[in-house]
């Protein structure tokens, strides 16, 4: 497996991995899932490490790669930077391992996220919040790092990370009792795909390893496209678990030797996924937890009578989330639209709007209005909910009809921003 220009994670140090990990992780379990097992004629199976003590799997690699410092660099202490996951997992090891860190967070980081790491890590962390994203907090943990000699635990591009991350493919392996088909895993910086993928090609070579992102975080297809790493200059944010500007060097190296195909997933799919295992399954997940699930779609043809495995990898989801997951669920089924409408400055107008345009299952869920003086027509923006995709294209054509029609703000980036 060993190449002269390609680091990957032996067998023998991720079985160590394992071994080091045995009494702080949970071997979390391989559940098959009925539902999704009917609706793809196939068996699939969801690996939950949503489940793990910090609701995620970032605890494999941030308790390895901490396990493994020399006592001086124990004594001098560890900094990391993450808005969530990676930041829990180093907390944890942080008191686990009696080893004082300081973690950099984003100063817009929601607060439950923050008491969670300070929870976890207790006495032995420090937070920091600096910056409005990610990258102003890596940039300050780092020239702590360089500034008081101490270690970064970096959330995916280091080996022993990769190596922690890899002992999921060990437990999969373990527990599977037939033949594993196609493994669905999500990509954001590449630690776990990285380290599951190694795993698979040595001991069950036949499986195929898909990589799944985030449609508007594509950094790793980007990268494997071009043959290089790419570093993207805009991403969407949405998915924070799995959206990274730019992969490392190491993962990079692995995936795109070892992953058969990387794929994005819309961001509203993801959220559709995250609504419909709630309500249908009572299992919570964040975004990038929904990632692999929300690809089965994409693959449903090759799946008929595969064994599937989907890796949950977190459920650190925040209830204030829930009405921009659900719009965005809306927008991704094309249910979900705004307009601007012309209004006649007359008496009635609005009761015409609803009683003559809007169909009996239409919903008004916006509506934003401003009166000007001296006007024929007055606009308001209005956002309506639809029954059926199919709905629209009638709608529209009775509002230019009865001359309500102003513009269709779906399509219109610049404008929509600030609607969603």
């Amino acid at each position: 497996m060993q190449t002269t220009t390609t680091y990957f994670p032996s067998l023998k140090d991720v079985e160590a991995a394992s071994e080091k990990l045995k009494e702080v992780v949970s071997v979390t379990p391989l559940s098959k899932n009925e539902r999704y097992s009917n609706q793809f004629d196939c068996n699939v199976f969801f690996k939950r490490e949503d489940l793990q003590q910090v609701r995620s799997y970032k605890i494999r690699g941030a308790y390895n790669k901490m396990s493994s410092l020399t006592d001086i660099e124990a004594e001098n202490g560890i900094v990391c930077a993450s808005a969530g996951n990676h930041a829990q997992g180093v907390a944890l090891s942080c008191k686990l391992l009696k080893i004082h860190g300081t973690i950099y967070m984003p100063a817009p980081t929601p607060n439950q996220k923050i008491e969670q790491v300070k929870m976890f890590g207790g006495d032995f962390i420090n937070v920091v919040l600096v910056g409005d994203t990610f990258d102003d907090a890596y940039e300050a943990s780092k020239l702590e790092c360089e500034r008081l000699n101490k270690t970064f635990i970096h959330p995916f591009n280091d080996k022993k990370v990769i190596e922690g991350q890899a002992t999921i493919g060990l437990e999969i392996i373990d527990q599977a009792q037939h033949p594993i088909h196609y493994v669905f895993v999500p990509v954001g910086g590449g630690g776990l795909a990285s380290g599951l993928s190694t795993l698979f090609k040595e001991l069950s070579p036949d499986t195929k390893i898909i990589g799944v992102e985030p449609e508007g975080a594509p950094s790793m297809s980007v990268a494997i496209q071009k043959d290089r790493i790419v570093e993207l200059k805009n991403i969407e944010r949405f998915v924070d678990g799995a959206a990274v500007r730019r992969i490392g060097d190491k993962t990079f190296e692995i995936c795109k030797q070892n992953l058969d195909v990387v794929i994005t997933v819309p961001e509203g799919k993801i959220c559709q996924t995250i609504l419909e295992l709630y309500n249908k399954d009572a299992i919570v997940v964040e975004p990038a937890g929904a990632l692999s699930i929300a690809a089965l779609d994409l693959y449903k043809d090759e799946l008929v009578g595969k064994n599937v495995v989907c890796l949950v990898s977190g459920s650190n989801n925040d209830i204030t989330r829930t009405p921009e997951i659900k719009e965005r669920a809306l927008l991704h089924a094309n249910l979900k639209h705004y307009f601007i409408i012309k209004f006649p400055q007359r008496a009635g107008a609005l009761r015409e709007f609803v009683v003559e345009i809007l169909g009996p299952n239409d919903d008004i869920t916006h509506f934003e209005y401003t009166k000007k003086v001296n006007r024929e027509n007055d606009v308001a923006v209005v956002g309506l909910e639809l029954k059926s995709p199919s709905d629209l294209q009638p709608l529209i054509t009775k509002m230019k009809l009865h001359n309500f029609y102003g513009d269709y703000l779906n399509n219109k980036p610049d404008l929509f921003q600030f609607l969603v």
